[in-house]
């Protein structure tokens, strides 16, 4: 028997051989590869030439179960009204600003006349083509357009959809986008009554977990004709829901009255010291408040006519200049009015009411007496969702910024000449005095200090509130119940009572109303006052107590 061999290639045949080969190899593997990674749409595209509603229905649900970027761009064109076809050859193309092109590859072809008729669309078709825009989103490649079509098909509730959902949701890999498409799945099973019942009950424990205003209305919307059972789960969904619901009201209260009480933490920290260190009764507050909000709107209207690359630091640029504006103002107060009163508390308070007027009608005669624009920053624009409760970003930022100022000034007071000064007066301005204290200058620059802090207040009031020549009217009163409620001259106290009057001022509007909610906190802080006269947080010291 004869045992056939090898035979053995030679060195140079080797060399030649084996690049080739590869070569040919590398040609048939990725030949499938193509035929798999791609779609042919155009047997497809061809019943859009039949010029039938019918034919062009049932061409848009094949489109849409191919998930093919090129099917997309088809019903595009179909919605826009620039899918045409040739009634002669049975061609057809999508009508773009540099010529017709072929749907299936989209490369333009020449020849072909402008003047071609467009495929024919009545309200089924269009339908259709909602679903089927739904449907190619929901197996698009950006994940921004798969949410987005999840949450439409969620609020359309399309049945024809079901499939392409159950399809994605099976390919989907985020877990955002998976929980929205078994969503929007859930909301078309509890209305599909020839589905199985324990998938339909499934979908309303799907829909009951979201827990919103919508998932009410939807399990609402279940049929009338829908077994005990489903009704019973979704009864208890509702229920569900309404409970959820209602403990995300309590804290989006809650959200609004710390928001609330970083306002009035910004306008009253101000008045924090000013009326403790002095006993001056300040009426002219909320005006260098206002003088705040209006450097911010100077400082904006300069940099949209000058660098409007610059807006979003337009804030920024503007604390430091409202903060020595509004103190230069008042420190000129106190050196031409204030110091004059010490002792006479009404010609004081009667004093500062004045100054008050003669701002205001200052700021009308030189702005005018509507409100101004003032914009705010891209980083201060929008919101997100925490549950059900929406934050806004610029009342975040000024929550942060108002515990910000709060500090700082913490700091001053605690780690600087000055805040050991202002301490020192604050206790026992007589004993201050006979050390050398020159309380005089004190007073001037605590003063300054007081309507600086109020200015950059204003900078941060001019974000959610409108500026106009009466914008720290709103303020003020709010402000000396802080002050008051908190314990004169001290910070923590008015910490503290910033937020928990701001706190307590949302959670009563919803059962006693705006208005009566101010008069019962007025009563609680009166009868409070006649049990702590010194407020929350008393301050220590021989003057004080005395």
């Amino acid at each position: 028997m004869m045992r056939l061999r090898p035979v053995p290639l030679s060195s140079p045949l080797r060399l030649f051989l084996l690049p080739f080969l590869a070569m040919l190899l590398a040609v048939f593997a990725a030949a499938p590869v193509k035929a798999q990674g791609q779609v042919d749409i155009s047997p497809i595209v061809a019943k859009f030439a039949n010029d039938s509603y019918s034919d062009t229905s049932d061409a848009l649900v094949a489109l849409s179960a191919t998930g093919s970027p090129r099917a997309a761009a088809v019903v595009d064109a179909l919605a826009a009204g620039n899918l045409v076809f040739d009634p002669a050859t049975k061609a057809v193309y999508i009508r773009t600003p540099a010529g017709m092109a072929d749907p299936a590859t989209g490369a333009i072809v020449a020849g072909v006349p402008a003047n071609l008729p467009a495929v024919r669309t009545n309200n089924r078709v269009r339908r259709t083509i909602e679903a089927a825009v739904g449907a190619l989103s929901l197996l698009n490649p950006d994940p921004g357009r798969r949410m987005d079509a999840a949450n439409a098909v969620f609020k359309s509730r399309d049945a024809a959809a079901l499939a392409t959902v159950e399809s994605a949701i099976a390919k989907e890999s985020l877990p955002a986008i998976k929980e929205a498409l078994e969503q929007a799945r859930a909301a078309i099973l509890i209305g599909k009554a020839d589905a199985p019942e324990a998938e339909r009950r499934v979908a309303i424990q799907k829909i009951a977990a979201r827990g919103d205003q919508e998932s009410i209305s939807l399990l609402r919307s279940l049929p009338a004709d829908s077994p005990p059972a489903l009704k019973s789960a979704a009864e208890a969904g509702i229920a569900k829901v309404e409970q959820n619901l209602k403990f995300w009201a309590v804290a989006q209260n809650v959200w609004y009255g710390l928001s609330l009480g970083s306002v009035l933490l910004l306008a009253a920290i101000g008045l924090a010291i000013t009326f403790g260190v002095m006993g001056v009764i300040n009426m002219a507050h909320g005006e260098m408040v206002m003088l705040g909000a209006y450097t911010t709107f100077v400082v904006q209207e300069l940099i949209r006519q000058k660098a409007p690359y610059l807006f979003d630091w337009s804030l920024t640029i503007a604390l430091p200049l409202a903060f020595l504006f509004t103190g230069l103002v008042g420190i000129l107060i106190e050196r031409t009015v204030i110091r004059f009163l010490y002792g006479r508390p009404l010609e004081t308070l009667l004093a500062t009411w004045g100054v008050s007027l003669i701002l205001q009608q200052a700021v009308r005669s030189v702005f005018g007496p509507t409100n101004q624009e003032v914009g705010a920053p891209s980083w201060m624009s929008g919101a997100f969702q925490v549950g059900q409760m929406s934050i806004t970003y610029n009342r975040l930022w000024i929550i942060v910024f108002a515990l910000m100022v709060f500090f700082t000034l913490l700091l001053v007071l605690r780690r600087t000449p000055l805040g050991l000064y202002v301490r020192a007066v604050t206790q026992n301005r007589r004993m201050a005095a006979a050390m050398g204290i020159r309380t005089g200058r004190i007073d001037a620059l605590t003063f300054g200090l007081g309507s600086g802090i109020a200015g950059i207040a204003g900078v941060a009031l001019s974000q959610i509130d409108n500026v106009s020549p009466n914008l720290g009217q709103g303020y003020i009163i709010d402000s000396f119940m802080v002050v008051v409620f908190g314990g004169v001259g001290n910070l923590w106290g008015t910490l503290v009572g910033a937020f928990t009057l701001g706190v307590a001022n949302k959670l009563l509007e919803p059962f006693a109303g705006a208005v009566l909610g101010k008069i019962l906190l007025l009563v609680f802080i009166i009868l409070f006052i006649q049990k702590r006269p010194r407020g929350l947080f008393a301050l220590k010291g021989r003057a004080v107590e005395s």
